[in-house]
């Protein structure tokens, strides 16, 4: 009996394809996939009946998806025989032989389409949810038209409450977009304060005008005397004498730069100036020279905040690429905000709104036109929605196709009766069908619990994960519930495995733009074990903007309020200044800390006060060791030295690190520890926690990752919602870690069949994202088996 093969039909268009499949294959016929080719829309289809048969020659036999997933679940001795539980192959492998004996062709293209396979399972899933409430399908059309990504747009659909009228989903969506859209909220309080403004970004973007028009207002306000223009633009004919001419007019000086020393040396003569304005060069965000122009900017003398200006009228991806490429290059020196212009030239304006969502970046004003100063305005948020919904103007042509939008958001009218169970019926089966079919190319159900029962008595904290990821949120109505349940998962594990200290290590990772919260730091606090170094908990996250500079605090104030068993070691990437430094020794925190060798410090022995690098201490007998890449000689030392701070002299150990050349002699790495660790506590055990103290950074990006799998709105930072899937990404980082460092055989094969699960090569090393989205693929996949054996334990189900 021969297997069935999926079909593949190309049309110009999406309906006429789906036509096509109808004709040839029936109105029940399965949609694997589709994509766009040269000359239209390929779709690859079967018939129902032909899927059904597939799923019975592909899909492991029922007993043995029942015994996988109940071994899975308790974790208990193997109920899957060894010679069952197949080792995995790589992606293109036949299933095992419990499995069937479909032909290698047809599973080939099953394994070529298993991303595919699995958009379109998240599509039937949205699908489902808009035929049940075809408002939110016409929602989404306004926003997508309106020029919305397709990501936030559903974020924020997902948030609609159920029942609504188009109009009051509509008023739903005007009322999150304007809370969600940062706007500059006090334009007096700004001018006020006056300062150094330069207005940066791509050529071409009215830099100049907005420089003119953003003048206007100053002179307005307090008067020309107060105001001093400058120009870094040596580039473009004219560009000096057009600046000149708007100061003449205004009655306001304007200076030319050409590099920072230049800049430094005007800045330094406008002291007296309430506010300059610097008007800069137009640079592609994909110029190199970004970075240079604003390391230019960072070495004035003064603070200079620096404004984006975006082109309305721009493409949204370019919009995201030029906020993204200006928010980066700035190295500490965020973005203060950005300045919309050409608005009046612009058909839609929803990318515009979609990338400041993203990116956090407050929009000061706007500017719509070229009459100085009339066309410019402080932002109002609730006007630029407003504006932003009105929708394209008629007959628009680059709208989102109405064919396309079909198949993801259908605005049928809500059946009722007996028609709405039958129209249900199909897209129920479907997700069954679509499910089934992801689960029988995944994996042998006996090699997946067998991965499940390793990774459980691993002891890498995959239970806690997985019972987080798999909660619902409405197990959770808040995040505190959640809090509570990490910490005390981190206390049972440090009361296990560590010895005398917590290692805890502050942190925090900027989300770049391919992850969740664009604009957005990723702050956490992760706990590792000072008895082997690894990152067992992660039991606070949360997110701020970018420019918030008190985040360290909150985490070093979070960490002293909790219990976790064992006194916290805290590694820190400086010392502690000021006032802090009594703090710590006030309240008996323990502290370690890398410092650099022009920290002042007072010697005890001679009591003279000396940068860290003049210090001499006794080091002890140099060991040998290889130091990238050649033999070099380690040698260490430990001295007291003392800080003043609080009034008194805070007496630290200091410890030092020397690592020298074999041959010449020549200092390779100088490095100074300062700690107020207990002196029980060897050198070498200090040291060794702060090389671990890494360890810390990469779970962070790891979190970060999972933001982005976990998905979610657009909440503001703080919501309940966004501090628990912060709390679960956290956690999941610290397993994913974990498993990627285990050794042996059987933590190796783990690692492949993530690795397969995730739809990655697993000849080569494996990295920590690959273990995070294998993890993120596993979690449901055990799910799905529980829930089959569940199914096949019910009275009357079949055998």
């Amino acid at each position: 009996m021969s297997t069935p093969a999926p079909r593949k039909f190309r049309a110009p268009t999406s309906r006429e394809a789906l036509r096509l499949v109808r004709e040839s294959l029936g109105d029940d016929a399965v949609v694997l996939a589709s994509r766009a080719v040269t000359d239209g829309v390929e779709v690859i289809a079967m018939a129902e009946g032909d899927t059904e048969s597939l799923m019975a020659a592909a899909a492991p036999p029922a007993p043995v998806v029942a015994a996988a997933a109940a071994a899975a679940a308790a974790a208990a001795a193997a109920v899957v025989p060894a010679a069952a539980v197949v080792p995995a192959a790589g992606a293109d492998a036949a299933p095992p032989a419990a499995a069937g004996a479909a032909p290698d062709a047809v599973l080939s293209e099953l394994h070529s389409m298993r991303s595919m396979i699995e958009e379109r399972l998240a599509s039937v899933l949205w699908n489902d949810q808009q035929r049940r409430d075809p408002v939110r399908g016409r929602l989404l059309r306004t926003m997508l038209g309106a020029g919305f990504s397709a990501r936030l747009s559903q974020a924020m659909l997902g948030q609609l409450p159920p029942g609504q009228s188009y109009a009051q989903g509509l008023a739903f969506v005007r009322a999150e977009l304007a809370r969600a859209l940062p706007v500059q909220q006090d334009e007096d309080a700004m001018l006020a304060a006056g300062g150094v403004y330069a207005l940066v970004g791509p050529t071409g973007v009215g830099k100049t005008t907005t420089t003119a028009k953003l003048a206007a207002r100053c002179v307005m306000r307090f008067g020309p005397e107060q105001l001093a223009l400058v120009t870094t633009d040596g580039y473009r004919i004219g560009a000096y004498e057009q600046l000149r001419i708007y100061g003449q007019i205004l009655g306001v000086p304007v200076h030319a730069v050409k590099d920072s020393a230049s800049l430094h040396a005007v800045l330094g003569e406008l002291q007296d100036k309430h506010m300059v304005l610097i008007d800069t060069v137009g640079m592609s965000q994909r110029d190199r020279a970004v970075s240079d122009q604003i390391a230019m900017l960072c070495s004035a003398g003064r603070p200079v905040r620096r404004l984006l200006l975006l082109n309305a009228a721009s493409h949204g991806d370019t919009l995201n690429e030029v906020v993204y490429a200006y928010q980066r290059a700035g190295h500490g020196n965020e973005l203060a905000g950005c300045i919309f212009t050409k608005l009046d030239e612009a058909a839609s304006r929803g990318a515009l709104l979609d990338t400041v969502i993203r990116h956090r970046l407050p929009v000061h004003y706007v500017s719509n036109g070229q009459k100085v100063p009339e066309h410019l305005v402080a932002a109002s948020g609730a006007q630029l929605v407003d504006d932003a919904l009105r929708g394209p103007a008629p007959g628009a042509l680059f709208v989102p196709d109405p064919d396309l939008l079909e198949h993801v958001a259908p605005d049928a009218a809500p059946p009722t009766g007996g028609p709405a169970a039958a129209a249900e019926a199909p897209s129920e089966r479907r997700q069954e069908q679509y499910q089934r079919l992801i689960r029988a190319m995944a994996h042998d159900a006996g090699e997946v619990a067998a991965a499940a029962r390793s990774l459980e008595q691993a002891e890498v904290g995959f239970a806690a994960a997985h019972a987080l990821w798999a909660s619902e949120p409405a197990a959770q109505p808040d995040a505190d519930a959640t809090l509570a349940q990490l910490q005390q998962a981190a206390r049972a594990e440090a009361l296990a495995g560590c010895d005398s200290h917590v290692l805890a290590v502050c942190g925090r990772v900027r989300l770049d733009a391919d992850e969740f919260g664009h604009g957005f730091d990723l702050h956490g606090s992760v706990l590792l074990s000072d008895r082997h170094g690894e990152p067992f908990a992660a039991p606070n996250q949360w997110l701020t903007a970018s420019r918030d500079a008190k985040s360290g605090a909150r985490q070093l104030q979070w960490l002293r309020q909790q219990d976790f068993g064992r006194p916290l070691m805290h590694l820190l990437p400086r010392p502690p200044a000021g006032d802090e430094l009594a703090r710590w020794s006030a309240e008996g925190l323990a502290w370690l800390a890398r410092a650099g060798g022009s920290t002042l410090v007072t010697d005890l022995g001679p009591a003279a006060t000396a940068p860290l690098c003049c210090l001499e201490p006794a080091f002890g007998s140099a060991q040998p060791l290889v130091f990238k890449g050649r033999a070099a000689l380690r040698a260490q030392a430990e001295t007291t030295v003392a800080r003043r701070r609080g009034g008194a002299d805070q007496v630290l150990r200091c410890l030092v690190r020397r690592t020298t050349d074999a041959a010449s002699g020549k200092v390779l790495e100088h490095l100074f520890l300062l700690s107020n660790a207990p002196a029980e506590i060897a050198a070498d055990r200090l040291w060794q926690w702060q090389d671990w103290s890494e360890r810390a950074d990469a779970c962070l990006r790891l979190a970060g990752k999972g933001l982005a799998l976990l998905g979610g709105g657009i909440d503001e930072p703080g919501t309940p919602a966004l501090t628990r899937r912060l709390a679960i990404a956290g956690q999941v980082a610290t397993c994913a870690w974990r498993v990627q460092h285990r050794t042996g055989d059987r933590a190796g094969r783990t690692r492949v069949l993530l690795a397969e699960l995730a739809g990655r090569r697993s000849d080569g090393p494996l990295s920590g994202n690959v273990m995070y989205e294998g993890l993120a693929k596993l979690f449901p996949l055990l799910d799905a088996l529980q829930a089959d054996a569940a199914e096949a334990a019910r009275p009357g189900s079949p055998a």
